[in-house]
């Protein structure tokens, strides 16, 4: 017999977990499908990075997340939402990956995994924005030292690393693996390391730039790389520098064919902002809800897991005021 949920939510991140408890304390009948592990772009973090939010912060189901260290790392964030699992026994399915959303003529949604196919009343898309990293389109950037992740600084140790960008993951990696003994370079688009750099750590790094420990070339761009050399253009002119590796940590994006293969509409061609009622997260195409930072497109600063969280309960009373309406 088929089963009809009244919500599948795609995405096992913290944002999904907590529309999932949201749906479970209404009485209502949802799955998550989550096509990796539980929170699996926190599992894909460095090994070592810390949040910038505070413990608090982060909670769902209004379950404490206790934390001695003033801001949460990596493992505590993994046994935290390990815990809420343990605790709600949410209805999910790991590594269950979603290729397509269909909304059919009686209103339902065909959600096809690639194991099964579901139906559902109602679809939120809590996908999150760490699976595709920001390419730079330069030639050489998928050679395999070149890394548009980072986990750990060991593998780099003693070896010439090359890493681009000015946020938070590349400054970590940087200052990571200057620290293990590698020689650092940086290449930065912009004339500074960006305002959004933790708060902690940005002194160091411009600190170790000043003195010299590590390389930074401002306003500068990588226009090719080679298996053991990177070319940049820099304000002073072209230039080679050799690298044994390159960490390419230029950002990441939400899956925006996906959301439009959904019939998904976005604002425009360039910022890939989803259309969406900020009062309901349902978007254009009723039953069909965002939550988390998928809701920004390629603004991937805009919403984190602290100033997104209200979307679960937002979209469960929606949910179960259409329902009591019918």
């Amino acid at each position: 017999m088929e089963v009809k949920y009244d919500v599948i939510i795609i995405g096992g991140g913290p944002i999904g977990m907590a529309c999932a408890i949201a749906a479970q304390r209404k009485g209502l009948n949802y799955l998550i499908l989550e096509k990796g592990a539980l929170v699996n772009s926190l599992f894909n973090y460095p090994l070592y990075m810390t949040f910038f939010s505070t413990a608090e912060r982060l909670e769902i189901g209004d379950v404490p997340f206790s934390c001695i260290a003033p801001k949460p790392g990596r493992q505590e964030a993994l046994e935290y939402y390990r815990n809420i699992q343990k605790h709600f026994k949410l209805n999910i399915n790991l590594f269950e990956k979603v290729t397509s959303v269909q909304k059919k003529e009686d209103g339902f949604f065909n959600v096809i995994s690639d194991k099964a196919i579901y139906t559902a009343e109602n679809v939120v898309i809590a996908t999150g924005f760490y699976d595709i990293p920001v390419y730079m389109d330069v030639p050489g950037e998928h050679l395999p030292h070149v890394r548009h992740y980072y986990k750990e600084a060991h593998e780099y140790a003693f070896r010439k690393v090359l890493v681009v960008g000015a946020n938070n993951s590349s400054v970590d990696a940087a200052l990571e693996c200057w620290h293990k003994g590698a020689e650092v370079t940086m290449v930065i688009r912009k004339g500074e390391i960006n305002d959004r750099v933790k708060y902690w750590i940005k002194p160091d790094i411009e600190n170790r730039i000043a003195e010299g420990s590590i390389t930074a070339h401002f306003y500068s761009s990588i226009t090719a790389i080679r298996e053991k050399e990177v070319d940049i253009l820099t304000p002073e002119g072209p230039v080679t520098v050799e690298a044994d590796f390159v960490l390419a940590l230029t950002g990441y994006r939400p899956d925006i064919d996906f959301l439009k293969s959904c019939g998904i509409q976005t604002h425009d061609d360039v910022l890939c902002v989803p259309v969406y009622n900020p009062d309901t997260m349902e978007t254009n195409l009723p039953g069909l809800y965002l939550a988390g930072v998928v809701c920004g497109g390629m603004e991937t600063h805009k919403w984190f897991i602290e100033n997104s969280r209200v979307h679960a309960d937002m979209i469960i009373t929606n949910i179960v005021s259409a329902k009591e309406s019918d």
